[in-house]
């Protein structure tokens, strides 16, 4: 059997340096024991990935020439290499964006409403080319060009804001809310109402973006619906969303792409601190394919509100926002700790940062936020590439649990990730395949001993540096053991950013 293990530091002093395959012994000693149980199975893995915003795909386009963007694509999506294999899209405009704020549906001068979306429009040109519009001109070609590296890469599409016609403030930027139940043909058919209209724009994207060679797997039905915020937004509480994904959503799709799901929620943990059976009913949840999720309010006990309710759902992070200025241990504990162990413990199948990309300002953004960062840093100059801590938490899982496993039960000594001792999260795949990462919320390194159960007493003994990982993938098939490139040197500047929702606290 091939064993590959790593180890990554919180300082990224260790990026994924490859261990000596430990020896066994047969006793754990004075290290911490972690077993392995193959036998209690629980969530399929459906993989990790991050955003691709208009800002991220600005970047790849116009900060690196062709050759520099294909490798880091490669590097990034391919199965033989990073192995990052969810993306999450904006359906129009959203927050970091290089383009003035746009919708697919905007009315010219004089035209009040569009019950027929005649001005339905995903952008103009050929993709990737100077005249290019909208989503034509960055996000496409860069989406066309990660399907042809890994065609099996699953997209979520979300919007920030329904057309501004649609709304009841007439505008995109804000909050505003679907003008629910109101008519805009010629009639009074359940065909004239805005409700139907929206649920169609959804289908036309889905149409739309399958005509480029992009399949949409699913949708969210609102970005953060409880955030009212200054750039595109429409809110909407779960009721209002419950009941139009069940009359509008769901049907529409049905008739036109059936495959594709609808996840519910997209907002932080405080939209499920209400039991969703209080607004749903066991018939209507088989409309949705489970809950998304952000980390930035709420407690994560509050999944279950959703997912205990109705145990056919399945839980994935849509969004969590990369690192500003928190210091090395806090940003492990989000990214290794809450998120990689904890919540993935607690059942999340699939993990979707914010921004693939920024640059070295943490820009573009159209809402003018800056000091950010993206998984990735591109140097908007030269074009250079620096990988940061969420790189490697995504790479982790990426490179080491292949899509299509399965969690397993394994030892783990900390309830949330952050405190308490060592933290762990296993998996298996077919026939002796199994995949450890586990993480030290704590600020000395900490000796683990890791078995599987049924190997008897046969123990391997690694040391897991402080608010670190190590990773362990075992096969008697092949194994990716590719190394992280060398970063390239360029400046960072954390500047100031304006205070927003996602400055909360993760929990």
């Amino acid at each position: 059997m091939e064993e590959f293990w790593t180890v990554t530091s919180a300082d990224l002093s260790m990026r994924r340096h490859r261990l000596d395959v430990p020896p066994v012994t047969a006793d754990p000693g004075p290290a911490l024991p972690v077993v392995v149980d193959p036998t209690r199975q629980y969530q399929l893995w459906e993989g990790a990935g991050a955003a691709l915003t208009d800002s991220s795909a600005y970047l790849f386009m116009t900060a690196m020439d062709p050759a520099s963007r294909h490798r880091i694509l490669q590097e990034l999506f391919d199965p033989a290499q990073g192995g990052l294999s969810t993306l999450r899209i904006s359906m129009g405009s959203c927050d970091f964006s290089s383009q003035a704020y746009y919708s697919y549906d905007d009315l010219p001068e004089g035209v009040a409403a569009d019950g027929g979306l005649q001005f339905f429009s995903v952008g103009e040109g050929r993709p990737g080319e100077p005249d290019a519009t909208r989503d034509l001109k960055y996000v496409v070609p860069v989406l066309q060009e990660i399907l042809s590296i890994n065609p099996g890469v699953k997209i979520l599409a979300s919007p920030w804001s329904a057309p501004a016609w649609m709304k009841t403030s007439g505008r995109l930027t804000g909050a505003g809310r679907l003008r629910l139940g109101e008519y805009v043909g010629n009639g009074y058919r359940y065909q004239d109402t805005v409700d139907f209209v929206y649920a169609q724009y959804f289908v036309r994207f889905i149409q739309a973006y399958r005509e480029l060679g992009i399949p949409i797997a699913a949708v969210t039905m609102q970005n953060e619906p409880s955030n009212a915020a200054g750039w595109p937004m429409t809110i909407w509480t779960p009721e209002e969303l419950t009941r139009w994904g069940v009359d509008y959503l769901r049907p529409a799709l049905d008739r036109s792409c059936p495959d594709v799901e609808i996840f519910f929620g997209d907002d932080s943990l405080r939209f499920f601190s209400r039991p969703v059976s209080d607004y749903m009913t066991q018939a209507e949840s088989t409309c949705f394919a489970g809950a998304a999720l952000h980390t930035y309010s709420g407690r994560p006990g509050w999944i279950f509100n959703a997912t205990r309710q109705f145990p056919a759902w399945r839980s994935v992070m849509t969004e969590r926002r990369c690192m500003l200025d928190e210091s090395v241990d806090e940003a492990s504990h989000v990214m290794f700790g809450e998120i990689g162990t904890g919540l993935v413990r607690q059942g999340l199948g699939a993990i979707t940062l914010w921004n693939l990309a920024l640059d070295e300002r943490g820009l573009p953004s159209w809402a003018g936020t800056s000091g950010r960062r993206g998984v990735i840093t591109i140097d908007s100059g030269s074009g250079g590439v620096r990988r940061n801590l969420e790189y490697f938490m995504l790479r982790n899982f990426g490179q080491d649990v292949p899509v299509g496993s399965r969690r397993v039960a394994s030892t783990s000594y900390t309830a949330d990730g952050r405190r308490g001792g060592l933290g762990s999260v296993a998996f298996t795949r077919g026939e002796g395949e199994s995949s450890v990462i586990l993480y030290n919320p704590t600020g000395k390194p900490t000796r683990a001993a890791l078995t599987w159960n049924g190997m008897g007493a046969r123990w391997q003994q690694v040391e897991v540096p402080a608010y670190g990982t190590v990773t362990c993938h075992r096969s008697h098939g092949a194994i990716n053991t590719c190394a992280v490139p060398a970063d390239d040197s360029f400046t960072v500047y954390m500047t100031s950013h304006p205070a927003d929702d996602h400055d909360e606290t993760s929990y």
